[in-house]
């Protein structure tokens, strides 16, 4: 676990994406904290959280599924319009649509119900998909694995990179530079709507200015297997069932 202030630090550096002073000059990644505001998010945050309503894992993966809506939502604020006419049965309005070229990524199992709701909004979105997983070392140790990679190229593009859970940061840190190889994306959305502070501050270590992480829960503790707590469990299979 890491310093009490450098703790403090970092909680001062996340916004809830709505009061942001827009003098701040971000140097750093930025952490956008959504679930520091009271909106419908929260409630579907419950949900998953709850060990008895997440027994059902159709409505987890649909709850999921809206959170990345949300977040996409969001997200599409932060992006570049150009106004198009529309004609309409009466006239033309002039309409501002969005002209950014956008790959949304999704680290495998647990993202794909959050990658879906993301899709949702960004229809025309290209994908990529990474698998990776922890391979336990000796005792609590463990490395993270890529076994699967597949994208289109992102330079020049808006790279949102999805996974439910963020613990320790180094799989998605790990998928996010694989991503990269096949080019550098003009700007990062990391979406990950349970986060533990450990991972955060690693990635305001190790990220740069032109990454953005959305988060919709921030927890403090996290065990020696680096489990998040109160965390929501494995997200992966609560959605799709256990693996062996």
């Amino acid at each position: 676990m890491f310093a009490k202030n450098s703790y403090l630090c970092m909680k001062r550096a996340v916004t809830d994406g709505l009061h942001t002073d827009k003098r701040i000059i971000h140097t750093f990644m930025e952490v956008i904290n959504l679930g520091n505001s009271n909106s419908i998010l929260n409630n579907f945050m419950a949900q998953l959280r709850d060990k008895t309503v997440q027994k059902d894992r159709m409505r987890f993966r649909i709850n999921l599924e809206r959170i990345g809506g949300i977040f996409a939502y969001e997200i599409s604020k932060r992006l570049s319009y150009t106004v198009k006419q529309v004609v309409t049965p009466l006239g033309i309005a002039d309409v501002p649509v969005l002209d950014t070229p956008i790959v949304a990524a999704a680290i495998l199992r647990a993202g794909l119900p959050l990658h879906k709701g993301i899709l949702n909004f960004f229809e025309d979105a290209q994908n990529a998909f990474v698998a990776a997983y922890r391979k336990y070392d000796k005792g609590d140790s463990f490395h993270i694995n890529i076994e699967y990679s597949s994208s289109p190229g992102l330079s020049g593009k808006t790279l949102i990179l999805a996974d439910t859970m963020l613990a320790t940061g180094a799989s998605l840190k790990i998928a996010y530079d694989r991503l990269c190889e096949d080019g550098d994306p003009v700007h990062t959305h990391l979406v990950c709507p349970v986060s533990s502070a450990d991972a955060v501050e690693h990635l305001m270590k190790n990220m740069s200015k032109d990454v953005t992480l959305w988060v919709a829960a921030i927890d403090e503790e996290l065990t020696s297997h680096s489990y998040i707590v109160p965390g929501l469990g494995d997200a992966g299979d609560l959605a799709f069932g256990e693996k062996i």
